[in-house]
Protein backbone atom coordinates (compact mmCIF):
# COMPACT_ATOMS: atom_id res chain seq x y z
CA UNK A 1 0.00 0.00 0.00
CA UNK A 2 1.77 3.38 -0.81
CA UNK A 3 2.03 6.60 1.23
CA UNK A 4 -1.07 8.39 0.27
CA UNK A 5 -3.51 5.12 0.05
CA UNK A 6 -2.60 4.70 4.13
CA UNK A 7 -3.01 7.77 4.97
CA UNK A 8 -6.63 8.14 3.80
CA UNK A 9 -7.46 4.72 5.16
CA UNK A 10 -5.76 6.13 8.64
CA UNK A 11 -8.10 9.11 8.07
CA UNK A 12 -10.85 7.20 7.45
CA UNK A 13 -10.73 5.00 10.69
CA UNK A 14 -9.75 7.71 12.57
CA UNK A 15 -12.93 10.48 11.75
CA UNK A 16 -15.02 6.91 12.24
CA UNK A 17 -13.52 6.47 15.53
CA UNK A 18 -14.73 9.82 16.75
CA UNK A 19 -18.20 10.36 14.91
CA UNK A 20 -21.41 10.40 16.73
CA UNK A 21 -24.59 8.28 16.46
CA UNK A 22 -26.65 9.61 13.19
CA UNK A 23 -29.76 10.93 13.74
CA UNK A 24 -32.09 8.73 12.82
CA UNK A 25 -35.92 8.61 12.73
CA UNK A 26 -38.27 6.32 12.72
CA UNK A 27 -38.04 6.17 8.58
CA UNK A 28 -34.86 4.17 9.57
CA UNK A 29 -32.77 6.44 7.23
CA UNK A 30 -30.35 9.20 7.84
CA UNK A 31 -32.24 12.76 6.82
CA UNK A 32 -35.82 10.92 7.35
CA UNK A 33 -34.95 9.55 3.94
CA UNK A 34 -34.11 12.27 2.10
CA UNK A 35 -31.41 12.30 -0.68
CA UNK A 36 -28.21 14.51 1.13
CA UNK A 37 -26.29 15.18 -2.06
CA UNK A 38 -29.81 16.30 -4.01
CA UNK A 39 -29.47 19.60 -1.38
CA UNK A 40 -25.84 20.13 -3.15
CA UNK A 41 -27.93 20.51 -6.75
CA UNK A 42 -30.81 22.97 -5.32
CA UNK A 43 -31.02 26.66 -5.41
CA UNK A 44 -30.88 27.55 -2.19
CA UNK A 45 -32.87 30.73 -1.27
CA UNK A 46 -31.97 33.78 0.21
CA UNK A 47 -31.22 33.89 4.63
CA UNK A 48 -34.57 34.45 5.71
CA UNK A 49 -36.90 32.78 3.12
CA UNK A 50 -37.91 28.78 3.27
CA UNK A 51 -35.76 26.87 1.01
CA UNK A 52 -37.16 24.19 -1.70
CA UNK A 53 -38.17 20.95 -0.10
CA UNK A 54 -35.93 18.48 -0.13
CA UNK A 55 -35.83 15.39 -2.79
CA UNK A 56 -36.85 12.55 -1.06
CA UNK A 57 -34.95 9.36 -2.01
CA UNK A 58 -35.35 5.94 -2.94
CA UNK A 59 -35.37 3.26 -0.68
CA UNK A 60 -33.67 0.81 -2.71
CA UNK A 61 -30.96 3.36 -3.89
CA UNK A 62 -28.74 3.49 -0.16
CA UNK A 63 -25.10 3.47 0.68
CA UNK A 64 -24.03 3.22 4.82
CA UNK A 65 -21.99 5.86 6.76
CA UNK A 66 -21.40 6.53 10.21
CA UNK A 67 -24.09 3.46 11.47
CA UNK A 68 -26.94 4.49 9.38
CA UNK A 69 -28.29 4.14 5.91
CA UNK A 70 -28.61 7.36 3.86
CA UNK A 71 -31.00 6.98 0.71
CA UNK A 72 -30.79 8.76 -2.63
CA UNK A 73 -32.78 9.89 -5.11
CA UNK A 74 -30.20 8.55 -8.41
CA UNK A 75 -27.54 5.72 -8.85
CA UNK A 76 -25.37 8.98 -9.70
CA UNK A 77 -26.19 10.88 -6.35
CA UNK A 78 -25.63 7.54 -4.72
CA UNK A 79 -22.04 7.06 -6.27
CA UNK A 80 -21.19 10.86 -5.17
CA UNK A 81 -21.70 10.23 -2.24
CA UNK A 82 -20.32 6.94 -1.64
CA UNK A 83 -16.66 8.72 -3.05
CA UNK A 84 -16.92 11.53 -0.51
CA UNK A 85 -19.34 10.83 2.02
CA UNK A 86 -18.27 13.28 4.54
CA UNK A 87 -18.67 16.40 1.57
CA UNK A 88 -22.45 15.10 1.37
CA UNK A 89 -23.37 14.24 4.90
CA UNK A 90 -25.16 16.75 6.89
CA UNK A 91 -23.43 18.46 9.98
CA UNK A 92 -23.51 17.33 13.37
CA UNK A 93 -24.59 14.06 12.37
CA UNK A 94 -28.25 15.37 11.20
CA UNK A 95 -29.05 16.97 14.38
CA UNK A 96 -30.30 20.38 14.41
CA UNK A 97 -27.48 23.07 14.19
CA UNK A 98 -29.27 25.69 16.47
CA UNK A 99 -29.82 22.83 19.45
CA UNK A 100 -25.78 21.75 18.93
CA UNK A 101 -25.64 26.03 19.05
CA UNK A 102 -27.22 25.69 22.41
CA UNK A 103 -25.19 23.10 23.77
CA UNK A 104 -27.71 20.06 22.61
CA UNK A 105 -28.79 17.33 20.33
CA UNK A 106 -32.58 17.53 18.81
CA UNK A 107 -33.43 16.17 15.59
CA UNK A 108 -33.32 18.38 12.51
CA UNK A 109 -36.19 18.50 9.58
CA UNK A 110 -34.81 17.78 6.27
CA UNK A 111 -36.53 21.20 4.96
CA UNK A 112 -34.97 22.94 7.12
CA UNK A 113 -31.52 23.20 5.35
CA UNK A 114 -28.75 25.59 4.46
CA UNK A 115 -25.65 25.00 2.98
CA UNK A 116 -22.62 26.94 4.58
CA UNK A 117 -19.05 26.75 2.89
CA UNK A 118 -19.86 23.71 1.44
CA UNK A 119 -21.64 21.81 3.81
CA UNK A 120 -24.87 20.54 4.75
CA UNK A 121 -26.70 22.47 7.83
CA UNK A 122 -30.29 20.86 9.35
CA UNK A 123 -32.29 22.67 11.77
CA UNK A 124 -35.42 21.57 13.47
CA UNK A 125 -38.30 24.15 13.37
CA UNK A 126 -39.17 27.30 11.33
CA UNK A 127 -38.94 29.44 14.32
CA UNK A 128 -35.40 28.18 15.05
CA UNK A 129 -34.25 28.92 11.55
CA UNK A 130 -34.87 31.99 12.56
CA UNK A 131 -32.54 32.15 15.57
CA UNK A 132 -29.85 30.44 13.63
CA UNK A 133 -30.02 32.76 10.71
CA UNK A 134 -30.02 35.74 12.89
CA UNK A 135 -26.45 34.98 13.69
CA UNK A 136 -25.13 32.12 11.19
CA UNK A 137 -21.40 32.93 11.81
CA UNK A 138 -21.74 32.84 15.42
CA UNK A 139 -24.03 30.13 16.01
CA UNK A 140 -21.53 28.15 13.99
CA UNK A 141 -19.14 29.09 16.24
CA UNK A 142 -20.99 28.43 19.01
CA UNK A 143 -21.70 24.85 17.73
CA UNK A 144 -18.40 23.72 16.94
CA UNK A 145 -17.23 24.48 20.38
CA UNK A 146 -19.98 23.00 21.86
CA UNK A 147 -19.68 19.77 18.85
CA UNK A 148 -16.24 18.55 20.68
CA UNK A 149 -17.90 17.66 24.06
CA UNK A 150 -21.32 16.17 23.10
CA UNK A 151 -20.24 14.58 19.45
CA UNK A 152 -20.17 11.32 21.51
CA UNK A 153 -23.49 11.47 23.48
CA UNK A 154 -26.06 9.16 22.03
CA UNK A 155 -27.96 10.85 19.08
CA UNK A 156 -31.69 11.72 19.72
CA UNK A 157 -34.42 9.70 20.20
CA UNK A 158 -37.18 12.49 19.88
CA UNK A 159 -39.21 13.06 17.16
CA UNK A 160 -39.00 15.42 14.94
CA UNK A 161 -41.95 18.13 15.68
CA UNK A 162 -44.09 19.21 13.26
CA UNK A 163 -42.63 16.43 10.29
CA UNK A 164 -44.11 13.74 8.84
CA UNK A 165 -41.25 11.56 6.37
CA UNK A 166 -42.48 11.08 2.65
CA UNK A 167 -39.45 9.85 1.90
CA UNK A 168 -37.60 7.33 0.78
CA UNK A 169 -39.84 6.30 -1.93
CA UNK A 170 -40.60 3.01 -3.70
Amino acid sequence: MNLLAATAVAATFATASYAGDQYVDPTGFAVSGYDVVAYFDLEQSSVGTAQPAAVPGDKDITAEYNGAVFAFSSEANRDRFVANPAAYAPQYDGHCAYGVAQGGKVPANPNLWRIVDDKLYLNITRNVVGFWEEDISGNLSKSENNWVNIESAAASDRAIPQFSSSAPVN
